[in-house]
């Protein structure tokens, strides 16, 4: 079995029997590494202690008074958030049933990174064994924002952190930005767009994130981000899904939605309510699907039988930030819980 998405972390938890992932000391000594809860170099000895305390047991119990001896204010907040964060992992029988917990119950004071970070870890696990690049390529639009473009007509998505690096070596080096973006597409300087002649080099760069997907002229990109959005919702909540991408929503008695991001939200109210999209509005989808399910039964009556709709959209910056969240508290479920 061929390796990827090292950085997810996954080497640091364990798998249980029935599959979902279990917290580990070493997962949490990963978060404490990261540069938002090193303490700086003015931080106070309190600081110092607390974190220094953690990274020798990071399921230690931790006195509020520990936290309120922080003499930094941003310092307190940083840590109430992450030792919530924390206490709620340890709190579910396993890190899928946290995220749940988290896209059913709000996430509020979780970090958006934390967030993400927890998606990249969990679809690692769920594509476990995966084979096809295209699958795992589109797995990235799950915990990376990706930047939007059209070239010769086609829509192309590369990643946004990655781009922006791009941006300022061309700035630094007296190039035109738009020139380093879209003049040197389909090669976006070091980055290929996917395609059967090269997909095979994605295995060797998971976790560069170099790689262009053609969302829009490649069928098997479109394709593949259908087969992970099947694959993170039968993984979190044990429904069968059936994903297939659209061109258009021709349905005249749609009756339920889910937006992938704020943007898809805002399209698909917009259009519940028969409203016209403008040009603006119109040319920021980045995506349309159906999702139907093999067993509709834990479905909401009035929405059994009836397709959900998935829109996905960037925003007025041409970037593009999928919540994966958003496919689990989206869903028309009479319980609202996984099985």
């Amino acid at each position: 079995m061929r390796e990827f998405w090292v950085s997810s972390g996954h080497h640091l938890v364990r798998r249980a029997d029935h599959g979902g992932l279990l917290l580990t000391p070493e997962l949490l000594m990963a978060y404490l590494a990261r540069p938002e809860l090193l303490p700086p170099d003015e931080a106070c000895d309190a600081e110092r202690a607390l974190h220094a305390a953690l990274m020798s047991d990071p399921l230690r119990a931790v006195p509020q008074a520990d936290v309120d001896a922080l003499a930094d204010e941003d310092a307190r907040e940083n840590w109430r958030f992450m030792l919530a964060f924390r206490d709620r992992l340890m709190r579910a029988p396993s890190l899928e049933a946290a995220y749940l917990d988290f896209a059913r119950n709000g996430a509020a004071g979780v970090p958006p990174i934390f967030l993400s970070q927890l998606a990249h870890l969990i679809l690692r696990n769920a594509l476990d064994g995966c084979e096809d690049p295209y699958v795992l390529r589109a797995g990235e639009l799950f915990y990376r924002a990706q930047k939007a473009t059209l070239h010769e007509g086609a829509l192309l998505l590369a990643d946004a952190e990655v781009v922006e690096v791009q941006q300022q070596g061309a700035q630094a080096a007296h190039l035109s930005p738009l020139t380093a973006l879209l003049d040197a597409v389909p090669e976006f300087g070091d980055l290929d767009v996917m395609d059967d002649e090269n997909a095979w080099t994605y295995w060797s760069r998971s976790d560069a994130n170099t790689m262009i997907m053609n969302i829009g002229a490649n069928p098997k990109a479109r394709e593949g981000l259908a087969r992970v959005i099947e694959l993170w919702i039968g993984h979190l909540t044990g429904l069968d899904a059936k994903v297939e991408p659209l061109a258009s929503i021709e349905d005249r008695d749609w009756r339920w939605f889910i937006g992938l991001d704020p943007e898809g939200t805002k399209i698909g109210n917009m259009l519940w309510k028969g409203a016209a999209l403008g040009p603006d509005f119109a040319e920021r989808v980045v995506t349309l699907m159906r999702l139907t399910f093999k067993d509709d039964s834990r479905m909401q009556p009035g929405v059994r039988g009836a397709p959900v709709y998935l829109i996905g959209a960037m925003d007025k910056d041409k970037v593009w930030r999928l919540k994966p969240q958003n496919l689990i508290a989206g869903l028309p479920l009479m319980d609202g819980k996984a099985s």
